[in-house]
């Protein structure tokens, strides 16, 4: 099978609208909302043979193939879906969409508020992880899905860890990959750096900058070189960079770029600003930040006894972002709820980012576990 034939091909974003209001978890009704999604695959008639992948911090509806045959750069997670991929399209329905409160089609800060006719922005209401399954939910149920498969690396493990507790009936496996059951001090520190680097910047304007001449797009990329740090790990980042100078062998004497390491970054947080909203970055690190399972249901084994799925559950050796360790706990918590629970840690040197690069492993990893689902089915 060639690489064409192992693609999902042209796909396209849809969007499904939910006409009414839901009870957000701080107790806010909010709606309309439009969900912009994408499947691969075919439902079965059973309509049992969904996996709903769920992406993480920045990511969108775009899980795989092209949006058209001059697109260069496939979906997020493209070698992971696909005919005899990870997530095999041949057997599977597939569903990625894009959270709540995102910049790619579903509705977020940017959106315009129907009673304003204006954006959003800060008016937008505060969001959590369950907000964003409670969502999702409504997407499966208009797709016609009764039984899935839940799957996402980083927050987006966190987003497949909540539908196994609040849609326990729904789900019937669970593959977290580089998450945690809740964030560190030290991650939610960073993530205010972030929030902080955004809300500082003079272009901000209480986040009413749509339409303006000029965006907060150094606060903006100031968040995202924060963030790009930690997904990196320090072996990965000597090896690409070690301390070598970006424009001659010796220092500037000033403070312009130096380093090709700050280069990268630098790079980095610019082209993130292309495509992705201020506003919605602030959101969605908060809603991270207050994703806590032990805290919310007296403990994380206490958590985990709701729910009915098998897990898979794999970390990364050199993602200190999410340690191992973090993973472990998760496991160890399943067990002692009495889950059936499988645990790998991937050698790696890519830190958190193993999740999107590590393909060939995690591909046959994922596929022995779908495999023996299959085999109880």
């Amino acid at each position: 099978m060639n690489d064409e034939q192992k693609s999902v091909g042209i796909t396209q974003t849809k969007f499904f609208n939910i006409p009414d209001k839901i009870t957000l978890e701080s107790g806010t009704e909010f709606g309309p909302i439009q969900v912009a999604y994408e499947t691969y695959g075919t439902l079965n008639k059973t309509k049992d043979n969904a996996i709903l992948l769920l992406h993480a911090l920045t990511g969108d509806a775009h899980a795989a193939g092209y949006h058209d045959e001059n697109d260069k750069k496939p979906g997020w997670w493209d070698d992971m879906v696909g005919p005899d991929k990870a997530f095999d399209t041949n057997k599977y329905f597939v569903i990625s969409s894009n959270m709540l409160g995102g910049c790619s089609g579903t509705t977020g800060p940017c959106s315009i508020n129907p009673e304003t006719q204006k954006p959003y922005g800060l008016s937008f209401p505060v969001i959590t992880i369950e907000d964003a399954v409670k969502v999702q939910k409504r997407l499966v149920e208009f797709l016609g899905v009764k039984k899935l498969i839940v799957a996402g690396g980083s927050m987006g493990g966190m987003q497949a860890l909540e539908w196994s507790i609040t849609n326990a009936d729904m789900v019937e496996a669970v593959i977290i990959i580089a998450s945690t059951s809740r964030l560190t001090a030290q991650g939610i520190a960073f993530n205010a750096v972030g929030r902080n680097a955004i809300l500082s910047d003079p272009n901000f304007n209480n986040g009413d900058y749509y339409g303006k001449e000029k965006q907060p797009e150094k606060g903006l990329s100031i968040a995202r070189m924060v963030g790009h740090i930690t997904y990196l790990c320090e072996e990965s980042m000597h090896k690409k960079f070690g301390r070598r100078f970006q424009y001659s062998d010796k220092p500037n004497f000033d403070f312009n770029i130096d380093f090709q390491v700050e280069s990268y970054l630098e790079h980095q947080g610019r082209t993130f600003v292309d495509r992705f909203d201020a506003n919605s970055y602030l959101y969605i690190t908060k809603a991270v930040d207050y994703f806590d399972l032990a805290q919310k249901h007296g403990s994380l084994e206490a958590a985990f006894e709701k729910t009915n799925a098998r897990f898979l559950v794999m970390s990364f050796t050199s993602d200190w972002l999410f340690p191992t360790a973090q993973s472990k706990e998760i496991v160890h918590a399943l067990i002692k709820a009495g889950k059936d629970v499988s645990f790998c840690e991937i050698e790696s040197p890519c830190g958190h980012d193993a999740f999107l690069l590590e393909f060939e492993t995690q591909t046959k990893i994922v596929k022995s576990f779908l495999a023996k689902g299959e085999g109880n089915a």
